[in-house]
């Protein structure tokens, strides 16, 4: 016998009894997100590895350890995606869309990160995100949480996330807050883990974000980002928290907040949960004002988010509003004579036709009468639809309620078709 081969380690198939959630959530994001008036775009999952080193940078743990590269036949350095906003900025720019433009578009697939394994963080991943390019103001700020805050409502998650927000300044100012925390923790050097150690020479500002508990009093003193924020971006940063005061969405600042990616400026923002243990993250993004540029475009405001899809579904099935999401059929079509198929067939694809969202099996594969009820049955319908030597002779077709004790009635393909847009379109 051969030998299985199973999925790559940390590379998850999606089985049919956990698509419909997916394909539910997926619904209810690309909905709100064409209610804001953003246009999808699509990207490939391999792109130049230097696009990732140029945008997300060389010292960051995603470029040094986790990316997925590889020289193709042509020698040419290709890696698997493991973000979408560098795709999306390269798209832009390459095909002219961000110079002097508005651009509100959203993109929803897989990443690839070659990170340790454990629930809620996976080697391939699945987002769904927005970009907005080509406005500066705190407004678009606003309104782009306000569309993540939608997004996570009409899942049934607002009230298991908080917001939590924070602003990087600019490069600049950055620039010179780097260097009083690099003098901090180098005053502290014999209380920083391994991990911590590592990142101080290369970006010190992920020291803020450590998990390790151990480090909780020395970050709780550490100096504050937003202590030395230049004054355009204090000011863009309280406009900000005003607009979404009046917004009626709650936040809480945290000035601990700093992502892991270089080009972040300003606006940086996570929706978070202490549901789903150390990944807790759930949405997150923020403002990149140099990125385009920094690509080979022409200087151009951006922000964005991305939602993780793995986090929002194990979410989604802890909530107390867990959707019971529909996924079997809604009627099994069976035959009592083998010579009713073709007929049977026909029918099927014509009640498919005229109920808008219906769930139709045809049985296939033969078998008598009871092993095809059998089948119906382990379907989940509701219904089953029933043809053979008489229903051929009288142009009728039989319709039996699988789930309630009703008798089964006799319906013309007419009186069918409207039967069934009745009783399960109102379900759909």
């Amino acid at each position: 016998m051969a030998e299985i081969i199973q999925a790559v380690r940390g590379m998850n198939d999606i089985l049919p009894e956990e698509t419909p959630i997916w394909q539910h959530a997926e619904f209810i994001m690309r909905r709100v997100l064409q209610g804001y008036g953003y246009q999808e775009i699509r990207t490939p999952i391999v792109e130049k590895t230097d696009l990732f080193k140029r945008s997300i940078g060389d010292v960051t743990d995603i470029v040094e350890k986790e990316m997925y590269s590889f020289l193709d036949r042509n020698q040419e350095n290709l890696s698997l995606r493991p973000e979408g906003t560098a795709c999306c900025v390269r798209a832009g720019i390459e095909h002219g869309l961000l110079y002097n433009q508005i651009q509100r578009l959203w993109y929803i697939g897989p990443y690839f990160r070659h990170e340790r394994p454990q629930k809620g963080r996976y080697r391939q991943f699945y987002q769904c995100s927005a970009e907005v390019f080509g406005l500066p103001g705190p407004d678009i700020d606003a309104e782009l949480i306000m569309l993540s805050a939608t997004i996570l409502e009409k899942l049934g998650l607002k009230s298991l996330v908080t917001l939590q927000l924070n602003s990087l300044g600019t490069a600049e100012s950055r620039s010179e807050y780097r260097k009083r925390l690099v003098h901090y923790l180098n005053e502290n050097k014999d209380q920083l883990d391994e991990d911590s150690l590592r990142r101080l020479h290369k970006n010190p500002l992920r020291v803020l974000d450590s998990k390790n508990p151990d480090l909780k009093e020395l970050i709780a003193h550490a100096p504050k980002l937003i202590e030395h924020l230049d004054a355009e971006s204090l000011m863009h940063f309280e406009t900000l928290q005003q607009y979404l005061t009046h917004a009626g969405i709650a936040f809480e600042l945290n000035p601990c907040l700093v992502r892991g990616l270089d080009y972040y400026t300003k606006t940086v923002f996570e929706w978070v949960t202490d549901k789903l243990g150390a990944q807790g993250t759930l949405c997150a993004g923020g403002r990149y004002d140099s990125l385009v540029e920094q690509l080979g475009g022409k200087p151009t405001p951006a922000i964005g988010f991305s939602v993780g899809m793995e986090r929002t579904i194990l979410l989604m099935q802890q909530s107390p509003r867990n959707p019971k999401v529909e996924s079997g059929v809604h009627a099994y079509f069976i035959m009592d004579d083998p010579s009713a198929f073709p007929a049977a067939m026909k029918i099927a694809n014509y009640l498919r036709s005229k109920v808008p969202g219906l769930r139709l099996m045809l049985h296939c594969g033969g078998g008598n009468l009871k092993s095809q009820f059998k089948k119906a049955d382990k379907s989940g319908a509701q219904y089953a639809i029933i043809i053979g030597e008489h229903e051929l002779k009288t142009r009728s077709i039989s319709l039996k309620n699988l789930r309630e004790n009703l008798p089964q009635q006799n319906l013309y393909q007419d009186e069918l078709a409207e039967y069934l847009k009745l009783k399960i379109t109102k379900k759909i």
